[in-house]
């Protein structure tokens, strides 16, 4: 299967471009669209020595409530500047003082690529930070004797990053959950996806047991409950996908990938519906052409030889009379 790259391939294309030693000042005005309807609008509004990198996201708002503006400060601090009008955040990098290694101006571009990610990656963060403080204090008592705070957890984060679809986060002191509610439009999208799920709970019961637990269902989980925006009834066109994050996920060192890894979840997994589709289809098509084509063969050449070869006897014309001439010169019909 394919894994999504987590940064924009178009900006980080066009930033490496532009930071080569050897490219030419040029004005830019682009628009670049992404996942989830995010937009990146690359722009040298005042020099072509100056790049403005902004970036509109549908779910900013939500992300700002989770320390979003903190992340990005800690990321982007000496590039941010007055947010361009219409979009949610801005940096602007000046090819003068670009650093002088290849490798380093490589990074950078790459860096301002990650630019959703990044921002996306502030609740996720914000629930690592939270199921810390939990298991410290969840560590000073027995499971009985906990307060009720710490046996519930945490409160549950709600990031509606999509029409009618949203990731919602829950940290308790052993576990981060995070649920996907996702739509299917058709109902064969719907058969796909529960396919698509029970590959990874086979897969994890099978040879990768330490992957998250994968849970697929379509009425909302009970961490859901009370939740404003949350269907109470279940539909089969919504799906909630579950993972359960345990402490072995939730170090340090594995936060980066982790957090990348399940943040392009919904896209790595409607991706790979729609390819899957396109697939089947493309060997439908082959062989219905197959079939048809040896259906014709078998049943249907033999009569189209017979009829050519009728058309073309018919086409045949006529023997036309043959005159004979006398030593005289006179001359008669045969």
């Amino acid at each position: 299967m394919l894994l999504l790259d987590y940064q924009n391939v178009l900006v980080q294309n066009v930033l490496t471009e532009r930071f080569a030693r050897d490219a030419p000042p040029t004005t830019i005005d682009q628009t670049v669209s992404d996942f989830d309807g995010v937009i990146f609008h690359i722009s040298t509004p005042e020099t072509k020595s100056q790049i403005l990198l902004s970036i509109q996201i549908r779910c900013f708002k939500d992300l700002v409530n989770y320390g979003a503006e903190k992340v990005l400060m800690r990321e982007y601090g000496d590039y941010v500047v007055n947010t361009e009008p219409g979009y949610d955040f801005s940096v602007l990098v000046d090819l003068e003082k670009l650093p002088e290694t290849k490798e380093e101006r490589d990074a950078l571009a790459l860096k301002f690529a990650l630019l959703k990610r990044n921002a996306m990656a502030a609740p996720f963060e914000q629930a690592y930070e939270e199921y810390y403080k939990l298991r410290e204090e969840a560590s000073k008592f027995t499971s009985e004797e906990a307060p009720q705070g710490v046996r519930e957890g945490g409160d549950v984060k709600a990031i509606h990053y999509r029409e009618e679809e949203a990731i919602y986060l829950k940290a308790s002191h052993d576990r981060v959950t995070v649920i996907f509610s996702t739509i299917f439009r058709e109902e064969t999208d719907r058969v796909f996806g529960k396919v698509f799920i029970q590959e990874f709970v086979d897969a994890r019961r099978r040879a990768i047991q330490n992957a998250p637990q994968v849970l697929f269902r379509n009425d909302p989980p009970l961490e859901l409950e009370g939740i404003p925006g949350v269907r109470n009834t279940g539909s089969e066109k919504i799906g909630y996908v579950t993972f359960v994050l345990f402490p072995r996920h939730l170090t340090p060192q594995r936060m980066e990938d982790v957090i990348s890894h399940i943040q392009t979840f919904r896209d790595y997994f409607h991706y790979h519906i729609k390819a899957s589709k396109a697939y089947i289809h493309s060997r439908m098509r082959k062989r219905t052409a197959e079939f048809l084509q040896g259906w014709f063969t078998r049943y249907f050449r033999p009569w189209v030889y017979m009829l050519t070869w009728l058309v073309l006897r018919r086409a045949r014309p006529e023997n036309e009379a043959k005159e004979k001439k006398t030593a005289s010169g006179r001359t008669f019909d045969r």
